[in-house]
């Protein structure tokens, strides 16, 4: 992973190294800002190469950002862009269409090859996620992948799949284990199925909704983990599918549902123990929906062969 902030730079040269180094040699655009405010620009930015493609996430003030013809030529891409606003929002325009809005949490999706200009919202500036994935690595080949003009997703029922993929990869690149391939597939194949190029019932656009559903119901699971009714009904519900589909999603993966719960609930378990030694054990267990003590101190003996009161004494993670 690559990281930089404009910290590294004198603060009376920091918009000018952004612009010229980081803007346009590294993400191939124009930055603009008025003169008088620059010796207040902060930004920052990391980038991580995941499953093919490159996720990016950035925070900056306020500025200007052009995707010129010229800055094309310079720079071409041919990838498929899905943003995800993570502050303020943003405002596109200067392309083919409407100029539009992406509200906070909302998402968009672009070629990286058409004009465009987009400048925040809000007076907070920027922060979002870029992931920029390879038209070449898309399983699916449509002329159309490239008239991508930027665009919010219509679809409101993506919303929280797109979350869940994007909150993934993000523990991928902080070494979870998690298919980082498979997440940025089903990102690119869900923008094409907003776009109108996939079709959802088609085998892979199927495949891409299994895995985006498949991340969205682990993360309904984290989400509820202290709740000692967790159970497939209420996953499913949320999720809208049958508690069927639901079991049919994990058969998939390496856990079942229920393994895959109780795997959750033992992890922030050795995590609490490891943060709070002070705090009782009974309390972590039941914190995290475990039913009894005994249920706890069974399950985690089976699990790391060992009690928790001497993983605690241990110190360590238990392996």
């Amino acid at each position: 992973m690559y990281r930089w902030c404009t910290d590294e730079v004198e603060p009376k040269d920091r918009f000018d190294y952004w612009r010229e180094v980081r803007s346009k040699g590294l993400f191939g655009v124009t930055a603009e800002l008025e003169r008088e405010r620059r010796g207040d620009f902060f930004g920052e930015f990391s980038l991580r190469q995941l499953g093919g493609a490159g996720l990016v996430e950035l925070k900056a003030s306020r500025y200007t950002v052009e995707r010129s013809n010229s800055d094309i030529a310079y720079a071409t891409g041919d990838s498929i862009c899905v943003y995800q606003q993570l502050g303020s929002g943003g405002w596109f325009g200067g392309m083919r269409g409407n100029d539009f809005a992406i509200p906070p949490g909302s998402f968009a999706t672009s070629h990286t090859d058409l004009p465009y200009r987009t400048v925040p919202l809000g007076a907070g500036g920027f922060h979002l996620r870029i992931l920029k994935i390879p038209v070449s690595s898309i399983p699916v080949q449509d002329k159309r992948m490239r008239e991508l003009a930027p665009r919010t997703f219509g679809d409101p029922t993506l919303a929280p799949l797109l979350g869940a993929c994007f909150a993934d990869l993000d523990e991928a690149a902080h070494g979870c284990a998690v298919d980082a391939t498979s997440l940025v597939q089903a990102l690119a194949l869900l923008a094409l199925i907003e776009r109108g190029i996939v079709r959802p019932g088609s085998r892979r656009g199927q495949a891409a909704l299994r895995t985006a559903r498949l991340s969205q119901a682990r993360r309904l699971i984290a989400g509820h983990l202290q709740d000692p009714d967790l159970a497939p009904t209420m996953v499913a519900d949320q999720l809208g599918v049958s508690v069927r589909h639901l079991h049919m999603l994990f058969e998939t993966a390496a856990k079942s549902f229920s393994q895959t719960v109780t795997n959750e609930r033992l992890k922030r378990s050795r995590r609490l123990m490891r943060e709070a030694p002070e705090r009782l054990i009974a309390d972590i267990a039941t914190s995290c929906g475990f039913e009894s003590l005994a249920t706890y101190y069974r399950v985690f003996n089976a699990a790391y062969g060992m009690a928790p009161g001497d993983f605690r004494a241990q110190g360590s993670d238990g392996g």
